[in-house]
């Protein structure tokens, strides 16, 4: 069944706590869909994940490389499922009504803008409808992450 956990961007932008979250789930080998709002997104979030740590990389692509067989991580504008992932990372707002394939949806939204946050709460709502389990992670200050 498919998991949804709601990250509350508090303290750093999705530019620097994306990464992060994207490490994680690499380490436990699970292939992911990033979903964005835009090409100018994209190409910002395909920059960060080559340069946000100079001891870590992070395997990704999107259409413009290719080849999403070969790449753990696929950043996308669109609803897709190239790289046959079981992690879909929503950045954009979007509200996933076709759930197959994914096993656990990561939406993550800032709390620094409240439409961003009355829209997660719809999201929340509506999964919820669905009886999908929920999890939701407040950002501390130091920009780590605690389960609510």
């Amino acid at each position: 069944m498919t998991e949804a956990s709601f990250y509350h961007l508090q303290s750093t932008p999705l530019e620097k706590a994306l990464p992060k979250l994207l490490d994680k789930i690499y380490s436990l080998k699970l292939r992911t869909i990033v979903l964005v709002d835009s090409e100018e997104r994209l190409s910002e979030l395909n920059m960060v994940l080559w340069t946000f740590s100079s001891g870590a990389f992070l395997p990704h692509g999107s259409a413009k490389e290719g080849f999403p067989e070969d790449q753990p991580i696929w950043l996308t504008t669109r609803l897709e499922n190239p790289n046959d992932a079981s992690v879909i990372v929503i950045t954009n707002g979007m509200t996933l009504d076709n759930l197959d394939g994914f096993e656990r949806i990561i939406d993550i939204f800032s709390g620094r803008d409240e439409d961003q946050v009355s829209e997660a709460r719809k999201r929340w709502k509506n999964y919820s409808s669905k009886g999908i389990p929920l999890t939701y992670w407040k950002q501390t200050q130091e920009g780590s992450w605690e389960k609510q």
